[in-house]
Order: structure tokens, then C-alpha cells, then sequence
């Protein structure tokens, strides 16, 4: 017998530990070469790590949450013969999952029923049960014991769940959330509690991306000089654009009213340059930025996410429309690039139609601002001396008073207010 200790490998350039997100074994247990062990959180990847020798674990470094030193003994494990001195190095897997590059405010939602920005876990399959009961063929499960391929966050869920993914069958090369949600509506849905029935109570230690956005907002509450401003828009004629433009939109996606809250956005920072800045407050350096990089808050499985616009400012409506789509879809799924997730200069988030008349964004440093998007509603409004049903909808401004006076940022708004409240200007060159 031997004891082969599984080292934290180089997991990145610059990377000197990393974090325990989940162990997928304990002391005790029988791994095989191949077998998931742990995943590892960096800065800038969840990595999973995969044991090169079979025998049983003796140790392990930590709990989860726990920081490991890169070249630190994570694993020992028991083996037979000289497997020890004989296992080759593996390369660690990195997941499809990527950590919060940059903490940010209030989660997004859709702005109606239709903003994309929102990245929300799949629709229960219950929603089709009303389609005819035809189904194809589907891929058997995994054998038991063979290795099973899934995110840290499907695997989180499963465990949350109760579910064996070994008996969860896909169409894919790994199991994926929809996966999930099918095989809860075949196996009668998850379980529900009695009416009156009080939910033990839960402990969960903050580990991971969630603690990642903690700490960041901690730091931005700890450091910035919060102050906010709410305005109310008419966005009667902009909605009644939006909707005459989504009739006649041929192959390009379905509008929402976000592409031209950002349109409207960027055309309003060149006039107001101090909103679109970062602040370096170690060096006292403030840089105005001339290029737009919008951030949009975008909620995953996993917390906030706040995938990047490049060059906001000199895209059309229906060049922003596409990158929202393909970028929140993947900070959903995890795919998004760690370029796709920093170095934004603005940043939007939405709670649509739940987001109430008005909130106060956190800003994301070293921004200086942030701006949140309310809900929509209509309402009786006197114009010109007649009573009149309009859509208004209030905007929510963050500013970083060290760098952002309350004069600066009403005169913002007020601008901001002439794109919004008149689509001619907005879409004009």
C-alpha cells in the first residue's frame, strides 16, 4: 500500500489559490482514476479536479470555502503498489462555469414580459404538459459508477434536489439543468409542502461566486459615497416606436425597450462625460472614458453576472439587441469570456415588472455610476390641460459623490430625459 498525495495544480498564470467550491467525495470513499474529486474556484474559472489514481481517500485539505495554496496537498489517497509514485499529472477541467468578474447592484429581470436580460434557469417542462404525449427515444442514463458530466451548479442543484445524476438521462455530452427539469415532471415533479407547513430552517455557507459578489459589494458600499437620483420618463412614443420598428424587423430579434435605454445612454454621457468614468481612488486618478462599454446585469444560477457591450455607443438598436441575446445567454450557460465579464464603464440593470417605482442601485467600482431600470405602468397624466393615460417609467441614478456632484447628475437626467422622451432624436445619427 502507498498514500498518493493529489497536489492543487497550476491552475492559471497568476493564480496563487484557489477556493473549495464542492467536494464530490469524503474520507472513506473508493475513487477511480478519472473521478471527479473536488471543484476549485479562481478568479477566473471553476475548475474541476479529477483523481489520476484509484484507492481510498485518507484526507482531505478543507471544508468547502475553505482557500487552498496553489502546490498545497488537496487529496492523499490510499493506493495499491507504487500507483503513487508512478501517476502521471493531469491537466484540471475547466468548466462551462464562469465567477462574477465584477460586483454589481440589483439583480435583472425582464422589462414587460419580453427584456432578455434576465438569465433565469430553464422553463419546467410542466409548462408543455398540455402538448400530445409523443415522445422520442431517449439516451439511457449513465451506468452506475461512470463518470457523469455536469456543471458545478447542476451538481449543486442535483444535491440540492435529492437526485442521483447517474439515473438522469440527456441528449448531450453533459447533463444540463433542462435535464434536471425533465427528469423531476417524468418522476411527478418535486416535492410540495402542506399549506400551513413552516420550512425547517437552512444553513448554507456563502462560498463561491455568491461570495465573490458579497465581498465586492461590501467593498463598494465600504468605499463609494453613495447618492441617488429618480426620475420618471414618458416613454409613451418610444414604446409606440419600439412596437411599429418590431413589426417590420425581418430576421433581426424582437426589440425591447433596453437597446434603447443604452442607445439613449451612450448619446447622453458625451455631453456628460463625468458619468462615464472610473475612479482610481489609490492613485486619485479619474478617467473619463470616451468609448462606451455598457455592463448589463444579468442574473444566472449561480448570482449576478454582468456580461460587457463593447463599444456601445456605435451600435444601432438591433446591433444591441443581438449582443444582449448572445451575452446573456452566455453568462446563463456559463460560456461567457473572462473580456466578455470586465472592464465596463457604465453600467444598466432592470427588475422590469417587478422592480417597483424605485431603487438605488449599488455602483460596481471603480465606476463612478450606475443606473437601474423600473417598472413600466401606465397612468392618468394631465397634458397640456387634458387628462391623458400615458406610460411612464422611473430610472434610478447612482452616483459616486467623491467624483459626481447632484448638479451634474441632474442635468444628466434631464438630458437623458430628451433622447428617451423623443425617439427622433434617440435614433438619429
Amino acid at each position: 500500500m502507498a498514500t498518493y498525495q493529489f497536489k492543487l495544480p497550476d491552475i492559471g498564470e497568476g493564480i496563487a489559490e484557489a477556493e473549495i467550491v464542492a467536494w464530490h467525495i469524503k474520507v472513506g470513499d473508493r475513487v477511480e482514476e478519472d473521478q471527479q474529486l473536488a471543484d476549485m474556484m479562481t478568479d477566473k474559472a471553476t475548475v474541476e479536479m479529477e483523481s489520476p489514481v484509484a484507492g481510498t481517500v485518507t484526507r482531505l485539505a478543507g471544508e468547502v470555502g475553505d482557500q487552498v495554496a496553489i502546490g498545497s496537498v488537496l487529496v492523499e489517497i490510499e493506493t495499491e503498489g507504487d500507483a503513487a509514485a508512478s501517476a502521471p499529472e493531469r491537466t484540471p477541467t475547466t468548466t462551462d462555469e464562469q465567477p462574477l468578474a465584477d460586483g454589481i447592484v440589483e439583480p435583472t429581470a425582464a422589462q414587460e414580459e419580453e427584456i432578455p436580460v434576465t438569465a433565469t434557469a430553464p422553463a419546467p417542462a410542466a409548462a408543455q404538459a398540455s402538448a400530445p404525449a409523443v415522445r422520442e427515444p431517449a439516451p439511457a442514463p449513465a451506468a452506475h459508477g461512470a463518470k457523469v458530466l455536469a456543471s458545478p451548479a447542476v451538481r449543486q442543484r442535483a444535491r440540492d434536489l435529492g437526485i442521483d445524476l447517474s439515473e438522469v438521462k440527456t441528449s448531450s455530452d453533459r447533463i444540463r439543468h433542462a435535464d434536471l427539469d425533465a427528469y423531476l415532471l417524468y418522476n411527478g415533479g418535486s416535492v410540495s409542502h402542506g399549506g400551513g407547513a413552516r420550512r425547517a430552517d437552512e444553513t448554507i455557507k456563502v462560498v463561491g461566486l455568491r461570495r465573490k459578489i458579497a465581498e465586492n459589494m461590501q467593498e463598494a458600499k465600504r468605499r463609494i459615497p453613495h447618492f441617488a437620483l429618480v426620475e420618471e420618463f414618458d416613454v409613451t412614443d418610444l414604446e409606440d416606436t419600439r412596437a411599429m420598428m418590431n413589426r417590420d424587423r425581418g430576421d433581426n430579434p424582437k426589440l425591447t425597450i433596453l437597446p434603447f435605454l443604452i442607445t439613449a445612454l451612450s448619446k447622453a454621457v458625451a455631453d456628460w462625460p463625468m458619468i462615464n468614468a472610473t475612479y482610481d481612488d489609490a492613485a486619485n486618478v479619474v478617467t473619463r472614458h470616451g468609448a462606451v462599454h455598457m455592463g448589463v446585469a444579468t442574473q444566472t444560477d449561480g448570482g449576478l453576472m454582468v456580461p460587457v457591450i463593447r463599444d456601445a455607443h456605435g451600435k444601432s438598436v438591433w446591433q444591441l439587441a443581438r449582443e444582449i441575446l448572445r451575452l446573456s445567454e452566455a453568462a446563463r450557460t456559463g460560456k461567457a469570456t473572462r473580456e466578455e465579464l470586465t472592464g465596463p464603464t457604465f453600467t444598466i440593470s432592470s427588475l422590469g415588472p417587478m422592480g417597483g417605482i424605485a431603487s438605488t442601485p449599488v455602483i460596481n467600482p471603480p465606476q463612478v455610476a450606475t443606473i437601474a431600470v423600473n417598472k413600466l405602468e401606465e397612468k392618468v397624466v394631465v397634458v397640456d390641460g387634458d387628462l391623458e393615460v400615458r406610460k411612464r417609467m422611473n430610472l434610478s441614478l447612482s452616483c459616486d459623490h467623491r467624483v459626481v456632484d447632484g448638479w451634474d447628475a441632474a442635468n444628466f437626467m434631464q438630458h437623458l430625459k430628451g433622447f428617451i422622451e423623443n425617439p427622433i432624436q434617440l435614433l438619429s445619427a
